[in-house]
């Protein structure tokens, strides 16, 4: 299975960026487990700080792949362009947190993107992907 990976603004800091939140591995650590416990999955990683480039990236791989994992950070809570991409795109996309952002600032409660996604999985930390992965099997077994 081809499952694209996207990260929004800031989580390329992960691992450096507020430890306390977000822990102390890189997704890049994190990336190498996940794909030890994938090994049958292709999995390829993008991160971008740029709003278009996120766009580009589901709309190339919405075509290109059997799904998409996206943390859209703080663009989750702003973005009707990448909720329209994720819209036009035939693959399942599940919204990925880190945080409980329910559990956070108030502004982080609304999602602009949870509407148009498979669905959502928040709070388990990096663990958060590995769950994201297992529910695009569960989606394309249908």
């Amino acid at each position: 299975m081809k499952i694209q990976i996207i990260n929004g603004p800031n989580l390329n800091l992960l691992g450096s960026r507020e430890p306390d939140l977000y822990g102390s591995k890189s997704f890049d650590h994190y990336l190498e487990s996940l794909r030890s416990d994938f090994q049958g999955d292709e999995l390829s990683y993008f991160q971008s700080n740029v709003e278009g480039e996120i766009i580009n990236k589901i709309q190339e791989a919405g075509y290109g792949s059997d799904g998409i994992i996206l943390n859209a950070g703080g663009y989750t809570h702003t973005s009707v362009a990448i909720r329209d991409a994720i819209k036009a795109v035939p693959v399942p996309v599940v919204e990925v947190h880190i945080s409980n952002v329910h559990a956070r600032e108030e502004f982080r409660h609304h999602s602009m993107l949870s509407a148009v996604c498979l669905g959502v999985i928040a709070g388990f930390g990096l663990h958060s992907y590995r769950l994201a992965v297992e529910a695009i099997h569960l989606a394309n077994k249908k």
